[in-house]
């Protein structure tokens, strides 16, 4: 199964690109992945809601009809990294050839969005910025794949 990691907005903190460059490099070693930047609308006068609709009609025009769609969401389920990795083999168990996870913005996702969206993911009842958490995913994604080929990376 290939790992689409859609992102709004570039990441601007260099210590933040070095992180997600290492564990997409260590990703690499276990799944095809793609990890896109979108352009965020954020414009001086633009409500939160016209702006979550922009993004969300960029996010929809970048997933594919066939995509199993998962938002990193901060009213989503909460896993343990050993859940998260079961998470991961039971979708690629499942047959689907591509699931895309989404990193929104400041504000989060349209209704559309939400709509049509399958899975909801929290990393914590904490608030991360939109930035800090493209490093958590890539790190959790590679922790779990280590998981699913018990490797000596995760201790519980």
């Amino acid at each position: 199964m290939k790992i689409t990691i859609l992102v709004i907005g570039k990441t601007s903190a260099p210590f933040l690109k070095e992180g997600i460059d290492i564990y997409l490099k260590r990703l690499s070693f276990y799944c095809k992945y793609a990890y896109t930047e979108l352009p965020d609308n954020n414009q001086k006068g633009i409500s939160a809601n016209d702006l979550k609709k922009r993004e969300g009609e960029l996010i929809l025009k970048n997933i594919k009809p066939d995509d199993l769609l998962v938002l990193c969401d901060e009213h989503g389920e909460q896993f343990s990294s050993r859940d998260f990795s079961s998470f991961l083999q039971r979708k690629m168990n499942s047959g689907s050839k591509n699931m895309t996870m989404v990193i929104g913005g400041a504000f989060g996702f349209s209704e559309d969005v939400y709509s049509r969206a399958q899975h909801l993911i929290s990393f914590s009842k904490m608030t991360f910025s939109h930035e800090m958490i493209r490093v958590i995913l890539c790190e959790q994604l590679y922790r779990a794949y280590t998981i699913l080929k018990g490797e000596s990376y995760h201790h519980d």
